[in-house]
């Protein structure tokens, strides 16, 4: 659980060890919610701005025995609704009063669902420090890691999806990880899991309804309906199952791998897109043995370019090798851009679009790009695509096309198809379990049903399935898991 306030890397002087003492004993301190905590909500280091956060039922007396408000906010105390004031803070170890803005939450409808509070004042860590010590010496205690948001979850404020994704925000490596945490935080998945729980919560009902009048040959529900609904729940759960088991690592590189026959341009493309001249250029065909890979950023996407052979067959054992690496490569990336140079022969057409074929058994996500586009004013095979499909015509010599080349390779790489998960890396490994085991209680429930088992047995596998969903929500919890979330978070969230 959560530690004291201190700041990496800072050493204090000796008014501050006092603070401290206070850090290290409260680790071992039984937790009690009714205490009321404070902790730096803000980045350590100086700043413009910091934040010192309270949660607690006696946040208002803590307050007031350092807060001097201005003339305009006198009545803080009074209000009813969340505010801002202004004033200043009298702290004993610093001389002159600090100016300070309150943000003050008065009632349980804030996001611990207790009184809560923040001083938004100079980002001083001296003076943020002896802010903390000065609340700690009026009532307060230095919060544990996470225990804001944990107190959010017991309060009903959010459910344990939402908590997790509170450090998914925190921890979010590049955009689409954050985008990831923000939906999670939203409450889209779990709302989908609630809308779940409640229909098997009414088939359940439905079930038991039958069993209570059993001898009064009243059917509550047919057959059919239930195995539509077991079916409909089971669509969902899998598809739940199948998400959080693809999901992309934190920090994971889409791969762009560039594929087309030998001499297509490919390696005079990949200098171009990496600003750099690390593939060797030739005109003489099959001058790539090996592949190339370089760290490409488009826009926030953080991609990993690579340069690959031609397609073509092998009559030695390096040119074998090399086949074989290209086929890996394209089999494991995200997006093949596929080069077909402007200049290719006739005869080599059919070829080139049966290679592609094979390519999109590998990857079905395919750009197709005209090269070399500088030599011949005509783009070759584009008259059988549609608009949307239309080849794109680069020139990797003179830098024609780029731009509409990267933009046509974000949308495909930011398209719903690539969303892997909607599940952040530390809910989809919790719930994974959970997930499995309520798909297995259905999938019994659903096999007892056809083997008309009796309804007794599948209201049974309903209630085990029932109890894994409340697992994944946190409606269902110990100790153990909400330590082991709870640790991972960052003092003052």
């Amino acid at each position: 659980m959560e530690e004291g306030s201190h700041v990496p890397g800072r050493t204090r002087p000796l008014d501050h060890f006092l603070l401290l003492d206070v850090r290290i004993n409260i680790a071992d301190m039984p937790l009690d919610l009714d205490d009321t905590i404070v902790a730096l909500a803000s980045p350590a280091g100086s700043a413009l701005r910091g934040i010192v956060r309270l949660s607690g039922e006696g946040t208002a007396e803590t307050i007031d025995r350092l807060f001097r408000p201005d003339e305009s906010s006198l009545p803080w105390r009074q209000t009813n609704l969340p505010r801002r004031f202004t004033g200043q803070l009298d702290l004993a170890s610093i001389m002159v009063p600090v100016p300070v803005a309150l943000m003050y939450w008065p009632t349980r409808r804030s996001y611990t669902g207790q009184p809560m509070a923040e001083f938004h004042l100079n980002g001083s860590m001296p003076l943020l420090e002896a802010t903390l010590e000065h609340l700690c010496e009026t009532g307060a205690r230095l919060a544990r890691r996470g225990e804001f948001t944990m107190r959010a979850f017991l309060s009903g404020r959010i459910d344990l999806l939402q908590a997790e994704a509170v450090l998914g925000v925190i921890e979010a490596a590049d955009h689409e990880e954050l985008q990831k945490a923000l939906t999670q935080l939203g409450g889209r998945m779990t709302s989908r899991l609630r809308q779940l729980r409640g229909d098997l919560i009414a088939l359940l009902g439905d079930l038991e309804a039958g069993l209570d009048f059993v001898e009064e040959d009243i059917e509550f529900i047919t057959g059919s309906e239930i195995n539509r609904r077991l079916d409909d729940a089971l669509t969902l759960l899998n598809e739940l199952c199948a998400v959080s088991t693809s999901r992309l690592p934190t920090g994971y590189r889409r791969r762009i791998v560039l594929a087309g026959l030998p001499n297509a341009g490919k390696s005079t493309l990949f200098n171009r897109l990496t600003g750099q001249a690390n593939a060797i250029v030739s005109p003489i065909a099959g001058t790539t043995r090996d592949y190339l890979t370089a760290a490409l950023k488009m826009d926030s996407l953080e991609t990993e370019l690579i340069d690959t052979a031609g397609w073509e067959d092998a009559s030695s054992l390096i040119e074998q090798r090399a086949q074989e690496l290209r086929t890996e490569q394209v089999a494991a990336s995200d997006l093949v851009v596929w080069c077909t140079a402007a200049d290719l022969a006739e005869s080599d057409r059919i070829a080139d679009e049966a290679l592609i074929q094979a390519a999109s058994l590998q990857c079905p996500a395919i750009i197709r790009v005209v090269t070399r586009c500088d030599i011949m004013a005509d783009a070759a095979g584009t008259e059988s695509h549609s608009p949307s499909e239309m080849p794109l015509r680069v020139s990797g010599v003179k830098g024609t096309g780029l731009d509409a080349l990267r933009n046509r390779i974000l949308r495909q790489l930011t398209a719903s198809q690539f969303a892997r998960s909607e599940l952040l890396s530390t809910t989809a490994v919790r719930c994974r379990d959970s997930l499995r085991q309520t798909i297995q209680s259905l999938e019994r429930a659903s096999q007892v049903l056809r083997e008309q088992g009796g309804d007794e047995l599948i209201a049974l596998e309903l209630r085990r399935a029932l109890l894994e969903l409340g697992t994944m929500l946190g409606e269902v919890y110990t100790d153990d898991i909400l330590d082991h979330i709870f640790s991972n978070f960052c003092i003052g969230k």
